[in-house]
């Protein structure tokens, strides 16, 4: 399956409306599922429009909330989205550092997921994803060894698994791990990982490449086309090293 990913603020720009026109119109001739996921909202209000508007995937992060007011917004988004339709949802605990739609959060203020708490919160919610927080962070790391703890997600979905909960465990801030790590959070049991940053990097840099070699075109198209081949070789890679390929 593909998940076409917006954060709030691309959502907004863009109106709900054609996200989701531009949406059903992709899915409608793809031969695999595909889903329309809207990440790390902070508002409970434009959860639910997106909900209403035909989004199939809601992030509600109240992770920087108390954690009762945590669980409090996202069992309120659980529940609407269960109402509404097979609309599934995804929660936070914890706090993931780095700079998501603009949105920055330092190092010194993450905090990370406690794996009891963890168990808690996914059964007080009924989420259907959850997020802990484990080290890893939205942007860009500054160094080639980020400390993750592979250890507290494995912790988390033993706990789950102890209980004979399958909810997925996501994993934030994936762009720039060693592939060595995404393998190890894999086996932890990451099963959904955000590379937002690498995508719009790649993106950006196919534009500025073909523009800055073809100086003398003016052929919008084919500055698109040089971004979106690009981004599909990215993409392919992820689902590669993911083990994700032929399992729609």
């Amino acid at each position: 399956p593909l998940i076409i990913q917006t954060s709030v603020k691309p959502s907004k720009f863009l109106g709900t409306d054609v996200v989701v026109a531009i949406y059903k119109t992709i899915a409608a001739s793809a031969p695999i599922p595909i889903c329309l996921h809207l990440d790390h909202c902070t508002e409970v209000d434009y959860c639910k429009k997106c909900a209403d508007a035909g989004y199939t995937n809601i992030m509600i992060d109240a992770s920087k909330q108390s954690y009762e007011e945590n669980i409090r917004q996202t069992k309120e988004i659980v529940d609407y989205c269960h109402k509404v339709g097979n609309i599934s949802v995804e929660g936070e605990l914890g706090t993931v550092s780095g700079v998501e739609d603009q949105v920055k959060v330092a190092e010194n203020e993450a905090a990370l997921a406690n794996p009891l708490q963890s168990v808690e919160f996914v059964e007080r919610t009924g989420l259907d994803l959850f997020a802990p927080a484990i080290g890893t962070a939205h942007g860009v790391y500054k160094t080639k060894n980020p400390k993750v703890d592979f250890e507290r997600l494995a912790k988390i979905n033993q706990l789950l698994n102890g209980k004979g909960i399958k909810t997925p465990l996501v994993v934030h801030g994936g762009t720039g791990l060693p592939e060595d790590y995404i393998q190890k959070l894999i086996a932890a049991g990451g099963a959904k990982f955000n590379v937002s940053t690498e995508l719009k990097r790649t993106l950006i840099d196919a534009k500025y490449d073909y523009i800055s070699a073809h100086r003398e075109e003016y052929d919008p198209g084919k500055v698109d086309t040089a971004a979106r081949d690009a981004i599909r070789k990215a993409v392919g890679h992820w689902i590669d090293m993911l083990g994700s390929a032929g399992k729609a």
